[in-house]
């Protein structure tokens, strides 16, 4: 019975990397045309994407007490290619856009975490000319059973995915300490029964390390994985000093193998994504050590 199950797995990978790269080359083509459409007057030519795996940090982690103009050529003067914004998060979003057209430093994503309402979310990422929005799938207590939650989280991604699809956007699916999705094979299950080219994956590499190896789900999880979040995360701070504690731990500095997740990312041929910062954030200084860590950690010096 394992083997079969093993098998239908791979199987199904197999199936959604079809699926994947038959898609991927229409929605690049669909993300251009719509960020040519919701752009404010630019007074600047497109810049051209660069080739490669792209570097983004979230928005809140810049602290620099300067406009948001000044923020986007901050980040790319340190390397950056974009940023991600979260519903939260204060901002003009005309001025965005205008910080956008001037430095071409992108909004790649919209972080909706788990709110229920998604089309507002799609419509952000839209506007930004990004390609997808973050989605935190439920939580799993004793009030929230893991049977239903699954039907509940599908359902609601099921309702967005049509329209998402028509917007061009991905919806993706983060693994988070929330009690769901607990393997690498669940969550490609999860996936794969949405039945949409617009549903996919946010790897978190940190958040894995607690429980498991980072590259073990690379590799299973496969063209799911749209899109990537960076952290670390020390098993024996974990121990020594409590359960978060384990994520105050630099990137490169913790039990992150960061030599099998290059692999591992290579293997399922992801080379040219977002990989995206999320550890405490700060001033120019301490955004630029960032910049270089993840240049470390995933070899794109």
């Amino acid at each position: 019975m394992l083997n079969q199950n093993l098998e239908n797995l791979a199987l199904s990978h197999q199936a959604s990397r079809r699926l994947f790269l038959k898609q991927s080359t229409a929605a690049l083509l669909a993300g251009t045309m719509a960020q040519a459409g919701v752009s404010v007057a630019a007074e600047t030519a497109p810049v051209k994407p660069k080739a490669g795996i792209k570097k983004a940090v979230k928005y809140q982690m810049i602290t620099e007490p300067v406009s948001v103009l000044d923020k986007f050529k901050m980040l790319k003067d340190l390397g950056f290619d974009g940023t991600e914004i979260h519903y939260r998060s204060k901002v003009d979003p005309k001025e965005v856009r205008r910080a956008i057209d001037a430095t071409g430093v992108q909004v790649h994503g919209f972080l909706n975490s788990s709110r229920d309402e998604l089309k507002d979310s799609i419509d952000q990422a839209k506007y930004y000319g990004g390609t997808s929005v973050l989605v935190v799938a439920g939580r799993v207590d004793d009030k929230h059973p893991y049977d239903v939650v699954y039907q509940q989280q599908q359902a609601k991604l099921r309702r967005h995915l049509p329209y998402a699809e028509q917007q061009g956007i991905k919806l993706l699916v983060e693994n988070v300490w929330n009690n769901f999705l607990l393997s690498p094979l669940e969550m490609a299950r999860f996936i794969d029964e949405l039945e949409s080219p617009a549903a996919g994956v946010y790897f978190d590499v940190g958040n894995v390390v607690r429980f498991g190896w980072p590259e073990q789900w690379i590799r299973i999880l496969g063209p799911r994985i749209v899109k990537l979040d960076i952290k670390e995360y020390s098993r024996k701070k974990q121990v020594d000093e409590g359960l978060w504690k384990g994520f105050q731990v630099e990137i490169t500095e913790g039990d992150c193998n960061w030599s099998e997740v290059r692999k591992a990312l290579a293997d399922i041929g992801y080379t040219q994504g977002w990989a995206t910062a999320e550890v405490k954030g700060g001033d120019r200084q301490r955004l630029q050590d960032i910049s270089e860590r993840m240049d470390r950690a995933l070899d794109l010096a």
